[in-house]
């Protein structure tokens, strides 16, 4: 594991350090002592300052580098006569928490207590009736204590981190996929309703070429617009490339209109009736108009398609009604899926009828 604050041992080391340095300064002076003491410091500086690899499933590379601070540890506590390196010791429960956890490091901070104890029998006759070595054993458990404790703060919060930083990735990874589908559901809609609008244009001029010249024309007309309109509708994606806005097409009824108007091409199969006052125009609605008009025009075989647009007091009702052959066993399409999708969003609904006799698309949208 990563140690989170690799600057607590450098610290530590700089200041036992600058205190052993002036203990010699005002006693003894400074020697070989102290020069090894501040050598030995300076390579737990460097030896903590790097990153140590560790082999696959393999344990020695980090028991290897903390045996040595250890080794070292002691040692700069043999040639520092002022006693300040004992408080080194903290940092082996502390470090050996990232590497081994929670139970080793309070195993060995007991242990660092033990030994400081053990040292103090050796060394002090009756030392454990001098209150300054109790308060010296007792502020190194402290500082055991809060070592382990800080560490295991420290462990937390790098956890706490990288399930952060996870979730992050997870989100920016729905937000893409959102994107994804918003766009290909403005393709589908968009450009899948006027292309299918520009193919039955020109069957209808194709067909009507030799019988009726002003129809043909007129079919060929009705196709270019759906061409022009698919055309302002990419600009107009293009120029955002933003969340879908909520408002549609400025006057609804207006819009609906025009586009039963070219679908239609005067044949006089698609009727539009519109009932109650427009709060505000509503795209979804549009865009609902768009598919089940698509849909009953290219696959239901219909002869009469009816669209009633109601603007009630909680929200507008739509609903498109064919006399065609109904769905059968056919599956819904990325059509329909898009639609229910677009309306969850809306906080609207959508609901689907369909027999032998025709189909009934009906959605409703609050305001």
């Amino acid at each position: 594991m990563t140690r989170p604050v690799p600057w607590i041992p450098s610290v530590l080391y700089g200041a036992v350090l600058l205190g052993g340095l002036y203990y010699a300064a005002i006693g003894p002076g400074p020697g070989v002592r102290s020069a090894g003491f501040a050598g030995l410091l300076c390579a737990l500086t460097v030896l903590d300052a790097r990153e140590w690899p560790v082999a696959s499933g393999a344990v020695f590379a980090p028991g290897a580098v903390f045996a040595l601070r250890a080794v070292l540890l002691g040692a700069v506590a043999a040639l520092d006569p002022s006693g300040l390196s004992r408080v080194l010791f903290v940092l082996l429960p502390f470090l050996a928490f990232f590497v081994w956890g929670r139970t080793v490091s309070v195993v060995l901070g007991a242990g660092c207590v033990a030994a400081l104890a053990g040292v103090f029998t050796v060394r002090v006759p009756h030392w454990e009736v001098r209150a300054e070595y109790i308060s010296d054993l007792l502020m190194f458990a402290l500082g055991v204590v809060l070592a382990i404790a800080m560490a295991a703060v420290a462990v937390r919060e790098q956890q706490a981190r990288a399930r952060l930083e996870g979730t992050l990735a997870q989100v920016a990874e729905l937000s893409a996929a959102r994107e994804r589908n918003r766009l290909a559901r403005d393709i589908h809609d968009s450009l899948g309703h006027h292309l299918t609008a520009i193919g039955i244009q020109l069957e209808k001029a194709e067909a009507f070429a030799s019988l009726d010249a002003a129809g043909s024309a007129q079919a060929v007309a009705h196709a270019r617009w759906s061409a022009n309109r698919a055309l302002d509708e990419v600009r107009a994606s293009v120029r955002t490339l933003g969340p879908e806005a909520e408002s549609g097409p400025a006057g609804l009824g207006r819009a609906l209109t025009d586009l039963v108007h070219h679908l239609d091409g005067g044949s006089g199969r698609i009727t539009l009736e519109v009932s109650g006052t427009e709060r505000r125009p509503l795209l979804v609605l549009y865009r609902a108009a768009q598919e089940g008009l698509t849909n009953a025009c290219r696959h239901s075989g219909a002869t009469q398609i009816h669209v009633d647009v109601a603007y009630e007091e909680q929200g507008a009702v739509l609903r498109v009604a064919d006399n065609g052959g109904g769905l059968g066993t056919a599956e819904e399409g990325f059509g329909l899926a898009g639609l229910r999708e677009r309306l969850r969003l809306a906080g609207g609904s959508v609901e689907l009828r369909s027999s032998a006799t025709g189909t009934v698309l009906t959605v409703r949208v609050p305001w």
